[in-house]
């Protein structure tokens, strides 16, 4: 198990491994350390604290395929890198390492976390603020109640699919999934597209061989979405970006939803499971939420401090000569955000292990005008799916010794793979659906009998899935999901 960063041994720089030793086999060219293979994806937060120690608040590393770069380390160097656009760019065409010949762009598995993109993450200045009121304006047209009723129906349901069995894995069973249900909604996709899209979308944070195909099945799936909402917009954000006053062109807009995309589900779906995790397993959190010392939305924000869904942030790219944290940055250098590592730095967090659930001042979301635009969709949801399951499930205790849990790690971001728990049964509360009022009857004139129709109660159509078995329907895709979930 992966230890949280305020339990990890002390660095004591004098300490050198070997000649031989297995921790040589994290370092590359230059002595540089590499964010990734087994010794990052093993212990990341204990990575970060030795390069603290040896470089300060920024460090050099190696990206896959020994592709180089800074790791901000430090929370303040984190802030100036995040809010002086001027110095530091978000457009990746400033990389010196195009023109080198340092990457590949046609294999890399780094091409879809850095690679440039009709986006306003890509973008700086007038292109950046264009872009941005776009993605703003689609995020705001959602009624936060209209949301949280969305979410309380999902997590409901999901939660039916498990109550009666005593037991569930919540990663696979619940935080996985109600994110992915809500981003359906929001984004206007089919409901035939979402699980395989979703699945393709977090495989880009693993920057493995199958990176590059992944992305390229995002780009397609939602430029089918673009196409379809062309010929029948509706109230989502796909349509709102192609009706901006900004003007985004199909393109645009494509990758303006994979941005989405990708920022709202992995991310939203770690921070879940790094919450219900902390429960289980840390009795004093459990005591402060259950006794009121803590509510629910400050336990999020405990957790954004302490291991935020997206650990390092792709990247920043220094527009001239300047210095950093002591370390001489060239012109061209990219940059990478350590957001986890900027959260523990001692220099705003004496004692990481004092409560800081009150204070917003973490840096998960980022920082400067790019600091994410969609982080109260992301709160909502976990704050509404936490509390749902908490107040149905409220016995729920780790069905496991806390030593066997794991994780699954890569350059950016860490994720739970599973968080088994047991609790005493409860009967499901059945689909919520929300039924509209009913049609008022027909008016009648004295002696006309009524239609045939009308002359029984007719139950009001009720929104949603049809019923499963219905002869010549076929099952959607939620029915199939949650058939899926019972049997498991």
């Amino acid at each position: 198990m992966t230890l949280p960063a305020h339990e990890h041994a002390p660095h004591e720089s004098g300490l050198v491994p070997p000649p031989g030793c297995p921790a040589h086999a994290a370092t590359g060219p230059g002595g540089a350390a590499r964010l990734y293979g087994p010794t990052a994806e093993t212990d990341p937060m204990g990575l970060y604290e030795e390069l603290r120690a040896a470089h300060g608040p920024v460090a050099p590393v190696l990206l896959d395929g020994d592709v180089r770069a800074w790791l901000v380390l430090g929370y303040n160097e984190n802030r100036d890198v995040a809010t002086r656009s001027t110095q530091f760019s978000r457009d990746p065409r400033v990389w010196h390492g195009w023109s080198t010949g340092e990457i590949d762009p046609a294999t890399s598995p780094l091409m879809p976390m850095i690679g440039w993109r009709p986006d306003c993450v890509c973008a700086d200045g007038e292109e950046h603020q264009r872009l941005r009121s776009a993605v703003t304006a689609s995020l705001d047209q959602f009624d936060h109640r209209g949301i949280r009723r969305r979410i309380n129906r999902f997590a409901h349901e999901l939660i039916d699919t498990f109550c009666e069995n005593g037991e569930a894995e919540l990663v696979d069973r619940f935080t996985e999934h109600l994110p992915m249900l809500t981003l359906i909604h929001l984004l206007g996709m089919s409901d035939e597209a979402a699980p395989k899209l979703v699945q393709a979308a977090r495989d880009l944070f693993k920057a493995t061989e199958t990176s590059l195909a992944s992305n390229a099945f995002v780009v397609a799936s939602l430029e089918q979405l673009v196409r379809d909402k062309r010929d029948k917009p509706g109230q989502d954000i796909a349509s709102a970006l192609m009706s901006h006053p900004a003007g985004l062109t199909d393109e645009e807009v494509v990758h303006h939803l994979r941005l989405i995309l990708l920022a709202g589900y992995e991310t939203t779906a770690n921070l879940m499971s790094n919450v219900l995790r902390m429960v289980v397993t840390d009795p004093r959190f459990r005591g402060s939420l259950a006794g009121g010392q803590m509510t629910l939305p400050e336990a999020v924000e405990q957790v954004l401090w302490d291991e935020p869904p997206l650990m390092v942030c792709p990247s920043r790219y220094a527009n001239g000569d300047t210095t950093l944290g002591g370390q001489r940055i060239r012109a061209g250098d990219m940059l990478l955000l350590g957001l986890a590592a900027g959260n523990m730095d001692r220099a705003v967090r004496p004692d990481p292990s004092a409560p800081v659930h009150h204070n917003r001042a973490h840096l998960s979301f980022s920082a400067g005008s790019h600091e994410c635009p969609g982080q109260d969709v992301g709160r909502i949801i976990a704050d509404t799916g936490i509390d749902i399951l908490l107040t149905r499930l409220p016995d729920i205790v780790l069905a496991v010794p806390e030593e066997d849990l794991s994780w699954r790690s890569s350059t950016w971001a860490r994720h739970l793979t599973a968080l088994p728990v047991t609790f005493a049964p409860r009967a499901p509360r059945g689909q919520q659906f929300e039924a509209p009022l009913p049609t008022a009857p027909p008016s009648q004139l004295p002696g006309i009998p009524a239609p045939a129709a009308t002359r029984e109660t007719v139950a009001p159509a009720v929104p949603g899935p049809p019923p499963a078995g219905r002869s010549g329907a076929r099952p959607s895709w939620w029915e199939r999901l949650l058939g899926v979930l019972r049997l498991r």
